[in-house]
C-alpha cells in the first residue's frame, strides 16, 4: 500500500505552496485570502526515488473562532487517523497563534509521525523569529519557505527515510489479481460489486458517499480467482460540511495504489468530467491498469447504431494522449456487460505483467525506428542501437541512443505508439526512457 503524507494547518501558511512544489504544477489553487483551497488536493510524487502520497488538507473560511476550531479539529483528526505521515505546517511571518495550538494539541495526541514546518523563513530575522516555535514541542521541526524551496529538502529527506520501514515488504508475486472499481460517488460501483457477487454485499444507495470504506470481496465464480475492491468515492467537496469527504479520498488512493487494474465508472448521462480525468490520470501515474466503465447506458435515450462510437471518440479526446483504453458500455442496474467487463480486466492484468524477450523486442522495435527516424538535432543524427524492457512492474523500455537527451516527446509518443501496435498494452501505461549507448 502506498505512503500516504498529509498537509495540515491553520489558513494561509502556504500548505497549497508546497503541495504545489512536492507536485512540480500549479494543481492548487494559491492566494493569500484565507479558505481560498476548500477542495481537497491530492497526488502522488516521489523523492530520492521513493513514491508517496500528498493530500492537501485545504482551509477553512474563518467563521467564529469556536466553528473555526470545530473545523480544523475535525480535519486534522481525519489527517491523522487515515495518513502515515502529517506535515504540520505554520506562519514564521505571523507568528505562533491560537489555531496553530488547538492543531498541536491535537496532533501531540497522535501516534503518527508529525513534522513540524515552519514556513516563510525566507531571512535571517525570520530565523530568529521562527525560534518561538520549538515551544509547541515537537522533535522533529523544520524551518522551510515553500516558494524557494529553502530546506524543504531535509523535511523530505526526513519524511521519506519512514517509508522503508512501512512499505519495504514487497507483495507476494502469486498474489491473485486485484481489480479496484474507482470513480465518483453515486456513478454505481457497489452497484457493480452487488451484480458481480450476485449478494448484497454492500450498502447501496443514491445518496453521494454511501460507502466509506474500501471494500475487499473475493470473487471466485465462472473459473476466474481474483480480489474486486469497492472504493469510496471521489468527489470534489461541495458546500455542505462533510467530515467523511477526507476519508474517501485518502482510502479510493490506498485501493488504486492496492490494485492492479482499475474499473473507473462514468455516468452516461453526464459524461467524463474533469475530475473523472483527474482520477484516470492519477491512476495512469501510479502505473495502473485501466478499463473505462460507461455505466448507466440504458438510460441513454435514442441510442442509434453510431452512439456508442461516437461517445467513446469523445471520451479519447478527452483523456488524450493515454487513449489506448477498453471502453465498455454497461448497466450495472441491468446487468449489461458486466461479465465481459471484468474479462477485459483481468486481460488487462495479464498485460502489465508480460514480458517481452529480448531478441524479439529489438526485431520488431529497430525495424520501426529504421522505418521513421528520429530528427536531426543540433546537427546530430540520432541513431537508436538498442531496446531492452525494465524489470518494473509497470511496463518500462530503456532505448539506447548516441544522443538520448535530444530525442523529443513527439518521437516518444511514436516508440510508444509502435510498442503498442505491435504487443498487447491496452489498458496498461508504458513508461519509455533514453539511455546513453
Amino acid at each position: 500500500m502506498g505512503f500516504t503524507v498529509a498537509i495540515v494547518g491553520r489558513p494561509n501558511v502556504g500548505k497549497s505552496t508546497f503541495f504545489n512544489r512536492l507536485l512540480e504544477e500549479r494543481k492548487a489553487i494559491v492566494d493569500n485570502i484565507s479558505g481560498v483551497t476548500r477542495d481537497r488536493q491530492y497526488g502522488e510524487t516521489d523523492w530520492n526515488g521513493k513514491h508517496f502520497n500528498v493530500i492537501d488538507t485545504g482551509g477553512f473560511v474563518q467563521g467564529s473562532e469556536d466553528i473555526f476550531e470545530i473545523e480544523i479539529a475535525k480535519q486534522v483528526k481525519i489527517a491523522i487517523e487515515e495518513a502515515d505521515a502529517v506535515i504540520f505546517m505554520t506562519d514564521a511571518a505571523a507568528g505562533l497563534t491560537d489555531a496553530d495550538e488547538t492543531v498541536a494539541n491535537i496532533l501531540r495526541r497522535s501516534t503518527k509521525p508529525v513534522f513540524l514546518a515552519v514556513n516563510k523563513v525566507d531571512n535571517n530575522a525570520r530565523l530568529l523569529d521562527a525560534s518561538e516555535f520549538y515551544i509547541l514541542g515537537f522533535e522533529n521541526v523544520f524551518f522551510i519557505s515553500s516558494i524557494s524551496g529553502s530546506g524543504s529538502g531535509e523535511l523530505l529527506d526526513a519524511v521519506t527515510a519512514l517509508i522503508d520501514e512501512k512499505d519495504g515488504e514487497e507483495a507476494p508475486k502469486d498474489e491473485l489479481p486485484r481489480i479496484a472499481i474507482i470513480g465518483q460517488p453515486n456513478v454505481g460501483k457497489s452497484s457493480l460489486l452487488n451484480a458481480l457477487t450476485g449478494q448484497e454485499r454492500t450498502i447501496v444507495s443514491n445518496i453521494a458517499g454511501t460507502t466509506r470504506d474500501t471494500i475487499h470481496t473475493r470473487y471466485k465464480l465462472f473459473q476466474k480467482d481474483f480480489i474486486l475492491i469497492d472504493t469510496a468515492g471521489i468527489r470534489k467537496k461541495n458546500k455542505e460540511k462533510d467530515d467523511l469527504e477526507f476519508y474517501s479520498v485518502i482510502r479510493a488512493i490506498k485501493a488504486m495504489d492496492e490494485a492492479d487494474t482499475c474499473l473507473l465508472l462514468l455516468d452516461a448521462e453526464k459524461g467524463i468530467t474533469a475530475q473523472d480525468i483527474s482520477i484516470f490520470a492519477l491512476a495512469a501515474r501510479k502505473g495502473k491498469g485501466i478499463v473505462l466503465l460507461v455505466n448507466k447506458w440504458d438510460l441513454i435515450e435514442g441510442k442509434e447504431t453510431n452512439t456508442a462510437r461516437d461517445y467513446e471518440n469523445e471520451l479519447k479526446k478527452r483523456i488524450a494522449p493515454f487513449v489506448d483504453v477498453p471502453i465498455i458500455f454497461i448497466s450495472a442496474k441491468e446487468k449489461t456487460r458486466i461479465h465481459k467487463a471484468i474479462e477485459i480486466a483481468l486481460e488487462v492484468c495479464e498485460s502489465k505483467k508480460q514480458r517481452i524477450p529480448t531478441s524479439k523486442l529489438n526485431d520488431v522495435m529497430l525495424k520501426a525506428v529504421e522505418a521513421y527516424h528520429a530528427p536531426v538535432v543540433r546537427g546530430h543524427s540520432i541513431k537508436i542501437k538498442y531496446v531492452m524492457q525494465l524489470p518494473t512492474h509497470v511496463p518500462s523500455f530503456a532505448f539506447f541512443a548516441n544522443f538520448p537527451d535530444d530525442i523529443k516527446t513527439p518521437y516518444k509518443n511514436y516508440l510508444e505508439n509502435q510498442l503498442r501496435a505491435n504487443f498487447n498494452f491496452k489498458g496498461v501505461p508504458v513508461r519509455i526512457f533514453f539511455r546513453k549507448k
